[in-house]
């Protein structure tokens, strides 16, 4: 039950990662490797609300989407879209992000430490999961997280598809010189989704602090399972990056834990390369992701109809 519990929660917690990341990535074609940082933002934000305000980390989730997605935002404004006005490579523009991850790793040790010197707060390997409720002799992270990204799926669908918002951005994104021939304000919708992908990642790092050890060293650690569940769903997919968090998420969890009762527990250490796996076995037989291999499937049967 407790493996069960921990592959739903972790799977629920990189879907919501996995479509920050993809989107942003179709909005500007960028892959983002400062993402997970956003989620380690939130983490923070959970800790402050917890033991600075006595609150429960729910209350800190408005919080974590403001502060991780204003983070995004100042990412794409401030750095990004200079350098490409610039006329930078997007091998330019993807050092970029790396090279603002590093710094944002700083910024965290350094609030990390001024929580634990001048607060009096354990800042490194923490967890919130005492402060967590219980609902039906189940974790409330656990009910939160399904709910969360059942309400997550539906409100982009409807944004996407039944808001002007939606077809704006749906437009910039097939062809951005064209949306602004039309009139469509493509800087506003690039920077409203870098907004709402970095807030996306706020929210997962909320939950993520009421069930896993947060750290400002985590953020490395997750970056290569997040990429690995926006490749292997398709990563200009919004809803391949749904399946890919679910099959990583799964995945990682229960084939760790049976690596571990087969081989021993000295494996666990090497559950990382769970994620590669997929990656060179995505490129190799389907770079374009499993949300591809689906399509090709219904174009097959609609021809055969």
């Amino acid at each position: 039950m407790i493996i069960l519990t921990d592959a739903i929660i972790y799977a629920c917690i990189l879907i919501v990662l996995c479509l920050g990341l993809t989107l942003t990535y179709k909005i500007t074609r960028v892959p983002n490797f400062a993402h997970t940082t956003f989620a380690i933002l939130g983490m923070y934000m959970a800790l402050i609300t917890t033991h600075v305000y006595g609150l429960s980390p729910y209350h800190a989730l408005p919080l974590a989407f403001v502060v991780s997605g204003g983070v995004s935002l100042f990412l794409y404004f401030g750095i990004i879209r200079v350098l490409q006005r610039r006329g930078s490579s997007d091998i330019s523009l993807i050092i970029s992000t790396l090279a603002f991850d590093i710094a944002m790793i700083g910024v965290v040790n350094i609030l990390a430490d001024y929580l634990a010197q001048d607060l009096r707060v354990i800042s490194r390997d923490f967890t919130l999961r005492s402060y967590d409720i219980v609902i039906f002799d189940l974790p409330g992270v656990l009910i939160a997280s399904i709910v969360m990204v059942g309400v997550l799926i539906a409100s982009l669908y409807y944004l996407l598809y039944y808001t002007k918002f939606g077809i704006s951005m749906r437009a910039s994104i097939e062809n951005a010189s064209l949306a602004q021939v039309f009139g469509i304000n493509t800087e506003k919708v690039f920077c409203i989704s870098w907004f709402l992908s970095g807030g996306l990642g706020g929210v997962a790092g909320v939950f993520m602090s009421m069930w896993f050890q947060g750290d400002p060293s985590l953020s490395p650690l997750l970056l290569p399972t997040v990429f690995a569940g926006s490749i292997v769903g398709g990563f200009s997919s919004i809803y391949g990056a749904i399946l890919g968090g679910i099959i990583i998420g799964i995945t990682e969890i229960f084939g760790t834990n049976l690596l571990a009762s087969t081989f021993g527990y000295w494996i666990i250490p090497y559950r990382p390369l769970i994620p590669f796996v997929f990656i060179v076995i995505t490129l190799m037989v389907s770079p374009k992701g499993v949300s591809h291999i689906i399509e090709r499937i219904r174009e097959k049967r609609w021809m055969t109809q």
